[in-house]
């Protein structure tokens, strides 16, 4: 039943965030711009650790940004006044930057709720433009208003995942310091990484099923977890498969994402071509932005219609209408 059922529930995904391509871009710039602002302080690191401690800015940019991050805290342990200075610019940095963030995703995924809610059935063929023009309801107005309205409860389900970040990063760093303290292998710390890595990933999906949840029924943060919970016992086969669908999705585009930023690098070693490197890089970047914020949406796309029934209901069924939709209340 659910390999019946996947492919016109992926594909109604892909085609309802096609239809809304305005709010892939958008995605893309703010989450450009959340990474951008948490590099501010990081590189603002870089020169404290140059100019109090003395060290190679070179040497510290050339480090991988976990390794950059951990060198310049290291660093600035012996500096009390200097290391708060730098958390606290840090952490307000990235507080502004999520409440950004939560307010353009509260009006990205409100406009895919109401493109899947109006959009019939598009998934069914054959497949015209005007089926897909149909599941548009993009516009600046809509997008505005939804995540004005959106925001208080984004922001509050955005808060509850940053503790969550925050207990869960303090408990894997103190079960990995501790299988060092006791002499353990190399094999216990990368099975508490990988059982880490699991859990933020299980945190990631359902805080993105309850942002799905408060903006298709226009309901709270505890109703939504609520209706995650009841809706994930019901479709979990569904969810399951729609996860693991994209999951590989991402994984692909990250190894080409990859295997052209090394590319790019060999042809930076070509005296003439070199030249346009960074033309070329800049592009890569900018496509490799939009095609992972595609994914992410179809994925949206792809939960709300399990989330409305979708999955269990017959091919056949009726456009829906903005004026025959009411919000769940179960």
């Amino acid at each position: 039943m659910v390999r019946q059922t996947l492919k016109p529930t992926l594909k109604r995904g892909a085609l309802v965030a096609a239809a809304n391509w305005p709010v892939i871009v958008i995605q893309a710039i703010a989450d450009s711009l959340f990474k951008v602002l948490i590099a501010m302080p990081l590189i603002g690191g870089i020169f404290l650790v140059a100019l109090v401690v003395g060290a190679d800015p070179g040497a510290l940019i050339s480090l991988e940004w976990r390794d950059l991050a951990t060198t310049i805290i290291g660093a600035l342990m012996s500096r009390p006044i200097v290391l708060t200075s730098f958390l606290l610019s840090l952490t307000i940095v990235v507080i502004g930057g999520s409440l950004f963030v939560f307010l353009v995703k509260g009006g990205t995924v409100s406009v895919l709720v109401r493109g899947e809610r109006v959009a019939g059935p598009i998934e069914q063929p054959p497949l015209h433009f005007s089926a897909i023009t149909r599941a548009s309801t993009f516009s600046i107005e809509t997008f505005v208003d939804s995540a004005r309205t959106l925001f208080p409860r984004y922001a509050r389900l955005g808060a509850m995942l940053l503790v969550v970040y925050v207990t869960s990063g303090g408990a894997y760093f103190g079960a990995v310091m501790a299988s060092r303290t006791a002499g353990e292998g190399w094999g216990v710390t990368a099975l508490i990484t990988g059982g880490f890595v699991a859990w933020i990933t299980v945190i990631n999906l359902l805080y993105l099923l309850s942002q799905i949840v408060i903006a298709a029924d226009d309901c709270g943060v505890g109703a939504a977890l609520t209706r995650v919970a009841a809706f994930v016992r019901r479709e979990r086969a569904g969810v399951l498969a729609v996860f693991l669908v994209v999951l590989a999705l991402v994984v692909f585009a990250q190894g080409a994402s990859l295997l052209v930023t090394a590319a790019l690098g060999l042809i930076g070693f070509i005296p003439i071509l070199g030249l346009t490197v960074l033309p070329l890089q800049l592009l890569a970047w900018l496509f490799r932005a939009l095609v992972f914020q595609y994914i992410g949406l179809s994925a949206v796309g792809a939960y709300l219609r399990l989330y409305r029934g979708g999955a269990t209901q017959e091919s056949q069924e009726p456009a829906f209408s903005h004026a025959d939709w009411r919000p769940t209340t179960s």
